[in-house]
């Protein structure tokens, strides 16, 4: 059996621009177990921060888990089964957003991709309420991922 080529690290710029070029990644919290409960979610990156923030309902198993350990990563696939990226660090929850406007829903909103903002922002907002939503904030630490140069 011939060895192909090895992996090629990506640097942490190549790393935040896959992050923010996706939009769909795979959260990892920690079980009482220990076990890793895995959960495809919609995020949203913010490399000067280096924050990723989620949206959540306050009745989620993920926002147990996080109150209890707040350790967590994110799995961000690439363009090609070959490549990825993994931010890991510490989650913060918000407060629950209660009243359409408030600095939570607001910040929900900003989460928004602009190709699906909203049409009526007060609808939505009221709509966060109803839901209980809160923002998942996992602070970055670390990056790290590869990428796998396959010609053919």
């Amino acid at each position: 059996m011939t060895q192909g080529p090895a992996p090629r690290a990506l640097s942490d710029d190549a790393l935040s621009h896959l992050l923010s070029t996706q939009q769909f990644g795979t959260l990892a919290t920690n079980k009482s177990s220990g076990h890793p409960h895995l959960t495809t979610m919609l995020y949203s990156w913010d490399a000067d921060s280096r924050i990723v923030r989620f949206s959540t309902t306050a009745d989620r198993i993920k926002v147990k888990q996080l109150r209890r350990d707040p350790r967590a990563s994110v799995h961000v696939p690439g363009g090609d089964v070959w490549s990825f990226a993994v931010a890991e660090g510490e989650a913060e929850l918000s407060e629950v957003t209660t009243t359409p406007g408030d600095a939570v829903g607001r910040e929900l909103l900003a989460m928004v991709p602009e190709a699906a903002k909203p049409e009526d922002e007060d609808a939505f907002l009221a709509q966060l309420v109803t839901e209980r939503r809160v923002v998942i904030r996992l602070k970055v630490s670390r990056l790290y991922g590869t990428a796998l140069d396959v010609n053919g």
